[in-house]
């Protein structure tokens, strides 16, 4: 039986940051807008992170029992390590998706946003179809598809949508930039995983690409995650906040670039989470002082 440290890993937290990252910037843009209403902003928060949660639960069980987790040299998993029972492992996954279920109704009731029931259950769906199901989507090379649309797009719009009921350039700018950062980071992933995910028949996009053009979209994601959000510096010249990630987003894109593999790659993923953070924070920076 796992232990509570254990389920803890298995949630894995060095992902977490790029569940908040979007809200943050949302937020920001609901800010530029002239709406920042704090108690959305956490609920939206929490529904990205119990979100990401599940999904992060959902894959552990669908690999696990797939058996793409196997022969992984990558950080620890319940069902692939023996440590829970699939049958946990996928309670686990949808108690998470309940939980977030919980706090986006309480949001959508306090911004009148009936509408985005449907958004919520289309994020469950594809959070569930990611690696879950007999046709995972994750598996045909589509899983950068889905992080792009849901943790960059939706999660990001959607926080600025529940608290100024409008959109702007900032957040679709933003939505844009975090979006990219949370594909680059799955691309570091699944060009760590590329030897087993091939035999386990998991055709990633990195694997589609191969490991020299999945490696190099890596600081490809970055710089154009940079150009989005500096688009914006004629409205907004304190924008030109976020070149202070440019010389933090040097060093993983070295590692990506110098063909390391395995359990090398790994510290990638938690500096490319603190990437998305980072620049999150900038922006907001930003987009409070340009208001000013």
């Amino acid at each position: 039986m796992a232990s509570l440290a254990q389920w803890v890993q298995g949630a894995r937290p060095r992902t977490l940051p790029m569940a908040v990252a979007p809200v943050i910037v949302g937020t920001a843009a609901a800010y530029g807008l002239g709406s920042f209403k704090p108690l959305n902003a956490v609920l939206a928060a929490l529904v990205s992170v119990m979100l990401q949660v599940g999904v992060n639960y959902a894959n552990d069980y669908s690999d696990g029992i797939r058996g793409t987790d196997d022969h992984r040299v990558g950080p620890f998993r319940l069902v692939g390590g023996g440590a829970a029972t699939p049958r946990a492992v996928k309670r686990a996954a949808f108690l998470s998706f309940g939980v977030a279920a919980l706090f986006g109704l309480v949001l959508v009731a306090l911004s009148g946003t009936w509408w985005l029931i449907l958004v919520g259950v289309l994020c469950v769906l594809a959070a569930w179809g990611y690696t879950g199901g007999k046709r995972p989507y994750g598996y045909l090379g589509l899983g950068d598809v889905f992080v792009f649309v849901f943790f960059g797009l939706v999660a990001t719009l959607g926080t600025t949508y529940t608290q100024a009921l409008a959109l702007s350039g900032p957040a679709w700018a933003g939505a844009v930039a975090t979006g990219l950062i949370a594909v680059a980071l799955l691309m570091a992933n699944n060009v760590r995983d590329i030897p087993t995910d091939r035999l386990a028949g998991k055709r990633t996009l990195a694997v589609r690409l191969g490991d020299r053009a999945a490696r190099a979209s890596y600081p490809a994601m970055l710089a154009v995650a940079v150009v989005a959000a500096l688009l914006l510096t004629p409205a907004n010249p304190w924008m030109l906040l976020v070149l202070v990630l440019v010389p933090a987003a040097v060093v993983p894109s070295r590692i990506m670039l110098s063909g390391a593999g395995g359990p090398a790659l790994i510290p990638v993923l938690q500096q490319t989470g603190f990437l998305n953070l980072g620049f999150a924070l900038l922006f907001a920076v930003a987009e409070v002082l340009g208001r000013r």
